[in-house]
């Protein structure tokens, strides 16, 4: 029992020893302490050319992706179908019914703000794109 303690804690103490190995560019982290300063539970993580913040902001989950100058060049955040501005919502019902939804974010980049939305139903797999008020296939895929 006091070995499977032991391993236990040691295992902890290196995955925590790992989690914060990601070497952030200075730019990127001070462009990010501007836009999100009351950032809390902030993680980094490197793509092939960019960052990925993941934090909690105004108590939700959020995550924004900078370029190596410290651009920022997108925010997204799950949310909830309610959330959804009324006439997404509406379209949705009006033009999905049948199919549950299973993954629903937020994208805002610049001005723009776009929804993506995954429906699915026993055969199908679809994930929408926000044009407006309107949605427009962003991809279809049969369920084998």
């Amino acid at each position: 029992m006091k070995k499977m303690f032991v391993t236990i804690a040691i295992a902890i103490s290196t995955l925590s020893a790992f989690a914060g190995d990601v070497n952030v560019n200075q730019k990127v982290l001070d462009a990010f302490k501007t836009e999100f300063a009351t950032a809390k539970e902030v993680e980094w993580s490197v793509g092939s050319n960019y960052y990925k913040a993941t934090f909690v902001y105004n108590d939700k989950y959020v995550f924004a992706y900078y370029n190596e100058i410290g651009d920022l060049l997108a925010i997204t955040r799950y949310l909830s179908p309610v959330d959804l501005p009324l006439a997404l919502q509406s379209n949705l019902k009006k033009n999905y019914e049948g199919y549950w939804v299973s993954d629903l974010f937020e994208a805002a980049k610049n001005d723009a703000t776009n929804y993506y939305i995954t429906l699915e139903n026993a055969d199908t797999k679809i994930v929408l794109k926000s044009a407006g008020n309107t949605w427009s296939v962003h991809s279809k895929v049969k369920k084998s």
